[in-house]
């Protein structure tokens, strides 16, 4: 693919768009639209959006079509692009609570690259720091909408933020958030959460800093930092204990308490684990204001719970002769006693017999205790063999593949285990329908 131009290989084309009709085909190239360069997917996504077009394509023979379109202005041309296709950004911080670094050798090249790509924000959800953005991409994300932006905040101290990303150019991060909220474009902003670092005052200082971005900056989670066994050389950190936990919900809390009184939102929203480490019950939905960072651990286990207890309220108790007697759900040792409650309220409506598998994390360490960080290598040492079918939630596996972090795939539980491995969307009802 030449680049001089911006030149953008097409690597599919959706079934019934307007591009088939014109056929247009995988390998082609989007040279121009009405005039102007695509150099990325952002440019094709802005470009688009309009009546009447001017496309400019080049065949791989070298063929240029040039093609007048007129289409709804919210319809897609129906070029399917992969993010592959970019050339992700790289992050150029050297956090000090990056999991990545945190990684043992010879796992799959995928995982130990750092993006930074506002564009992969724009796509997938990613979280990013902005120190990679030039003034000239920030001003192309005002002018093509680009938004939501979900920003990698930790902290509004400078001085601090620069420490905490080893990184000179990080601390401008609130005049970042200013020009995007002045320029009305939205953000979610996310907290990775370090005892002695961005705790405490500097946690209260980043909270009230946000609430003044509101409504542009939408929502805030906070998370825990994840420590794994494999931190020779990295700077020292400690985990959360109860205490901790119970002493950042309370200043969460204050914070709530504002926003409810100003705006009807909490704002900001602590990660499932902080609860679970302060021993405190999980709030109900109506704190998540719909869960805008479910994605981030924020409310799945409270929309878990409703979920299932929605689907139990219209569960009907007779089963048939080819559903499984014994089901083993296998998890991580956080969620471990509340899917044991999840488990026997199932159980007594369907009939099986559900067992809870917690599986301590002896690859990364056990002081990590997420189910999305279980490897399948830790899932056949420790789950015995013995029941018809086990569930496994979808976060343990990489998007779209049977296969975990270890390269261990579902299929190879399956044979250690002489059992069915069925893979299960993080959902109330999808639990409860795995049963059948």
């Amino acid at each position: 693919m030449r680049k001089t131009l911006g030149k953008f290989k097409i690597e599919g084309v959706a079934p019934g768009s307007i591009f088939e009709e014109l056929e247009i085909e995988k390998g082609d190239t989007l040279l121009t639209i009405n005039g102007m360069p695509v150099a990325d997917i952002m440019d094709y996504r802005y470009l688009q959006a309009d009546e009447q077009l001017m496309i400019e394509i080049e065949k791989p023979s070298g063929e240029i079509w040039e093609l007048d379109v007129e289409k709804d202005f919210e319809e897609d041309l129906g070029l399917v692009f992969d993010e592959n296709m970019l050339e992700t950004r790289t992050c150029k911080n050297n956090c000090v609570f990056c999991f990545i670094d945190q990684m043992p050798p010879g796992m799959r090249e995928t995982l130990y690259v750092k993006d930074d790509d506002e564009r992969l924000s724009f796509l997938l959800g990613n979280y990013v720091t902005l120190t990679n953005l030039t003034e000239a991409e920030m001003e192309r994300i005002v002018r093509y909408r680009i938004m939501p932006i979900n920003i990698s905040v930790h902290t509004t101290n400078p001085e601090l933020r620069c420490a905490m990303l080893h990184n000179r150019f990080a601390g401008s991060i609130v005049e970042s958030l200013r020009y995007f909220a002045d320029n009305g474009i939205g953000m979610n902003g996310q907290i990775v959460l370090c005892p002695g670092y961005n705790d405490r005052d500097e946690l209260s200082r980043t909270l009230n800093d946000l609430m003044g971005f509101y409504p542009q900056m939408a929502s805030v989670s906070v998370v825990p930092v994840g420590l794994s066994k494999y931190r020779e050389g990295l700077a020292k950190l400690d985990k959360f204990d109860a205490e901790g936990a119970r002493e950042t919900l309370s200043i969460i809390g204050g914070i709530q308490t504002q926003m409810r009184s100003q705006y009807g939102t909490n704002f900001v929203y602590a990660s499932d684990e902080f609860f679970l480490l302060a021993g405190e019950a999980l709030p109900d939905s109506s704190y998540y204001d719909g869960f805008p960072q479910i994605e981030n651990g924020v409310g799945m286990m409270t929309d878990f719970k409703e979920g299932l207890d929605a689907a139990l309220s219209e569960a009907c108790a007779v089963r048939g002769n080819d559903v499984p007697r014994r089901v083993g759900i296998i998890t991580g040792r956080l969620a471990a006693d509340f899917m044991r409650d999840c488990a026997q309220k199932a159980s007594a409506v369907c009939g099986v017999e559900l067992s809870v598998y917690p599986v301590t994390n002896d690859f990364f360490g056990e002081d990590i205790t997420v189910s999305g960080l279980i490897t399948g290598t830790d899932i056949i040492r420790q789950v015995p063999p013995g029941a018809d079918r086990y569930l496994i939630p979808e976060n343990m596996v990489r998007s779209h593949t049977h296969d975990l972090l270890d390269d261990v795939t579902t299929e190879d539980i399956e044979k250690s285990l002489q059992a069915e491995v069925r893979i299960v969307p993080v959902d109330g009802a999808a639990f409860l329908e795995a049963m059948k």
